[in-house]
C-alpha cells in the first residue's frame, strides 16, 4: 500500500487531498484500487500512516482497517458540503444485468487484449450501459455523460481516459463478435429463464441517416417507417422469441422489399441454431406466393398474415354464423383450403371494427367535401376537363381508404370543357360493412385450435414493440455516423442494450412487477452518489463516497427483484 496525492478544481482553486491506495495483479497485470480516502494531511500524519500501512506488525492489504476500532472525531456542521452528484442507480442496475446474463465476461473472453491503456472490453461495456442509461453519441458519452453519473467508479476507468475516439475505436473491437454474442446471449436467456425457442416472430423496420450517408451502401431510400422520406435509410429485420426476447437481426439496403429478406433471415437462423422444428409468424407484409413455396418445400411451419384482398375469397364464409368466440369482442372462424395442406383462419374483431369504420368515414367525408367543391367551381365557371380529372386524383389520392366508395364522372361538353358528376358506391359500402375489422391468417399447423393459432399471431406485436423500445428509449433512430462498420456497430450496441431491458423485463415478471420494466428502470435511476466532505475539529479533512438511501418504493423494488445496493463503494483502477 501507499498513499498517492489526488486533486481536484473547485470554486476556481486547486485542492490537494491524499487517497490510500493498494496494489494488486489480475490477469492483464498489476493494477491499483483506492481503499480510502483521507482528506488532507499534514507531514506527521501521512508519515504515521505510511509507517503503518508499511509495517511488519501491520495488517497486509485490504485487511489493513478491517480490525482498526472506530475513532471519534468532530465535525464541524456548518462546513459540511456534498460534492460530485453523480447518476448512480441507473449505471449500477445495468452493470447488475450485464453480469447476471454474463455479457460482461463473454465480452471479457472474447474481445482481443493487447497494449491499450483501457481494455477493449470495458469500453465496450461504457457503450453498452451509456446506450441503456442515457443514450446519445459517442461525443456526448465522453464531455458529459460519463463524468456525470458513476461508471467512473464502478468500472475504475477515470473521466480522463474516455474520449470519442476510443469509444469509436471500442465499436470497431465489438462488431467483429456480432454472431457470437447473438449465439451466446440466446442461449444464455433460454437458460435462465427457461426460455422456448420454438416460436419465432420476424418483422422488418427501418431507421434513417442525418446527412447525406454517401460512404454507406445500405443507406438507400426507400419506404420509411418513420416518416422521413427525404433521409436515406437502412432496413432492419428483426427475430424475437415469443417473450419478445431478440435472437438475431439482419441489416438490408433500405430500399429492400420486406418479401425479399425472408429467405436471408431464416438461412441464417438454421445456420446459427440448426433446423429445428420451429414455428415462423410473420405479418403480411413479409408474404408473398414465392415465401410461401419456400417455406413448404423444407417444410417449415408457419403462422403469417394475409393481404387484405384475399378476404374476397371468403366473402361467404365471412356471412357464416359459426363463428367461434375467443374472448369478448373477438371471433375466430377455420377455413380448410384445397388439399389439407393448409388452413385459414378468418378473424372478426370488434374493436378493430369501430376503428376501420372511424377511418372510412372520415376519409369518405373528407372526399366528399371536396367532390363538392370541385363540382361547385365546375358549375361557376367553365373548366378543363383535364384539370378537374388532376383534381380528383390528387383528392383519391390524398383519402385512398374510401376512394372506391365513389364514383366520378368527367365528360367534355360540346366546347370541350368539364361536365363533373359523381356517386356513391352501394357496393363498396356493403362489402366495408361485411370486412371492416376482420382479417385472414394462413398456416400448415393443422393440428393446432383456431385459439391457439390467434394467439401465437398475436404474438407479433412483441416485436413491434422491440423496435418501438429500440427507436424512443434506446434511441437507435437517427444515425450519424459516416462509416458503414460504425453503422452497424452502432446497431449492434442498441440490440445489446436491448437485450438488457428484456433482461429486466423478465425479472420484473419474475418478481410480480409486470413484464414492462421502464417504470422500473426511471425509479430506482433516481439513486445517486455524491462525495461527502466532513470538516473536523483537528483540521482534517474527511471524504465518505455515500450512496443515497432508496426510498421506501425503491426498497421495495429493489427486494423483489433481489437485488442490493451496497452499503459503501470502492473504485477500482483499471
Amino acid at each position: 500500500m501507499y498513499l498517492r496525492r489526488c486533486y481536484r478544481h473547485r470554486d476556481g482553486k486547486r485542492h490537494g487531498y491524499w487517497a490510500l491506495v493498494e496494489s494488486y495483479r489480475t490477469s492483464r497485470g498489476p493494477r491499483q484500487r483506492v481503499v480510502a480516502y483521507l482528506g488532507e494531511m499534514d507531514a506527521a500524519e501521512r508519515l504515521g500512516l505510511q509507517q503503518q500501512a508499511e509495517g511488519p506488525a501491520a495488517i497486509a492489504q485490504r485487511g489493513l482497517f478491517a480490525e482498526v476500532k472506530p475513532q471519534w472525531v468532530e465535525v464541524d456542521l456548518k462546513r459540511i458540503t456534498v460534492e460530485r452528484k453523480r447518476a448512480f442507480g441507473a449505471p449500477w442496475l445495468g452493470l447488475q444485468l450485464c453480469r447476471q446474463i454474463g455479457l460482461a465476461d463473454f465480452i471479457e473472453r472474447t474481445l482481443p487484449s493487447g497494449q491499450e491503456e483501457i481494455p477493449w472490453p470495458v469500453m465496450a461495456q461504457i457503450l453498452i450501459l451509456a446506450r441503456l442509461c442515457h443514450p446519445s453519441s459517442e461525443l456526448h458519452i465522453a464531455e458529459h455523460f460519463y463524468e456525470s453519473s458513476a461508471l467512473s467508479d464502478l468500472l475504475g476507468v477515470p473521466a480522463d481516459k474516455v474520449n470519442e475516439d476510443r469509444l469509436y475505436r471500442a465499436l470497431d473491437h465489438l462488431l467483429p463478435h456480432k454472431e457470437g454474442l447473438e449465439k451466446y446471449l440466446k442461449h444464455r436467456l433460454g437458460e435462465l429463464f427457461e426460455l422456448d425457442y420454438d416460436l419465432l416472430l420476424y418483422d422488418v423496420t427501418s431507421t434513417y441517416f442525418e446527412g447525406e450517408a454517401k460512404q454507406i451502401p445500405l443507406a438507400q431510400r426507400g419506404y420509411s417507417r418513420d416518416h422521413r422520406p427525404d433521409c436515406k435509410q437502412v432496413n432492419i429485420a428483426l427475430v424475437v422469441s415469443r417473450e419478445g426476447i431478440p435472437v438475431g437481426y439482419e441489416l438490408f439496403a433500405g430500399n429492400r422489399n420486406d418479401v425479399t429478406t425472408l429467405e436471408e433471415i431464416v438461412e441464417r437462423m438454421e445456420r446459427l441454431y440448426g433446423k429445428a422444428n420451429r414455428i415462423w409468424v410473420m405479418d403480411r407484409g413479409m408474404i408473398s406466393e414465392e415465401n410461401v413455396r419456400y417455406l413448404q418445400q423444407a417444410r417449415r411451419r408457419y403462422i403469417v398474415g394475409t393481404p387484405k384482398g384475399m378476404l374476397r375469397r371468403f366473402e361467404r364464409e365471412l356471412l357464416a354464423k359459426d363463428w367461434h368466440q375467443v374472448y369478448a369482442g373477438l371471433e375466430v372462424r377455420f377455413c380448410p383450403a384445397p388439399g389439407g395442406e393448409e388452413i385459414f383462419l378468418l378473424c372478426r374483431s370488434a374493436q378493430r371494427r369501430e376503428k376501420e369504420r372511424a377511418i372510412h368515414e372520415r376519409f369518405e367525408k373528407r372526399i366528399e367535401e371536396g367532390l363538392e367543391k370541385i363540382a361547385a367551381s365546375c358549375r361557376k365557371r367553365k373548366q378543363e376537363s383535364l384539370v378537374i380529372a388532376q383534381r380528383v386524383g390528387r383528392l383519391l389520392g390524398r383519402n385512398s381508404r374510401a376512394a372506391g366508395a365513389f364514383e366520378v364522372q368527367i365528360e367534355p361538353d360540346a366546347q370541350g370543357f368539364a361536365k363533373f358528376h359523381w356517386k356513391k358506391v352501394d357496393r363498396w359500402r356493403q362489402w366495408a360493412e361485411l370486412s371492416e375489422g376482420c382479417y385472414l391468417l394462413r398456416s400448415n399447423v393443422t393440428d393446432w385450435s383456431p385459439q391457439e393459432l390467434w394467439r401465437v399471431y398475436i404474438q407479433l406485436t412483441e416485436a413491434e414493440a422491440a423496435f418501438r423500445i429500440q427507436k424512443s428509449d434506446l434511441q437507435l433512430r437517427p444515425i450519424w455516423h459516416k462509416k458503414p462498420k460504425r453503422v452497424e456497430a452502432h446497431i449492434l450496441v442498441c440490440f445489446l442494450a436491448y437485450v438488457l431491458w428484456k433482461t429486466l423485463a423478465q425479472l420484473c415478471q419474475r418478481a410480480g412487477l409486470g413484464d414492462e420494466p421502464r417504470k422500473v428502470f426511471q425509479e430506482l435511476a433516481e439513486v445517486t452518489l455524491v462525495d461527502v466532505v466532513l470538516p473536523t475539529r483537528s483540521g482534517v479533512t474527511l471524504r465518505k463516497r455515500c450512496i443515497s438511501r432508496p426510498t421506501e418504493h425503491q426498497a421495495i423494488l429493489l427486494h423483489r427483484l433481489r437485488l442490493e445496493l451496497p452499503s459503501s463503494l470502492e473504485m477500482t483502477q483499471v
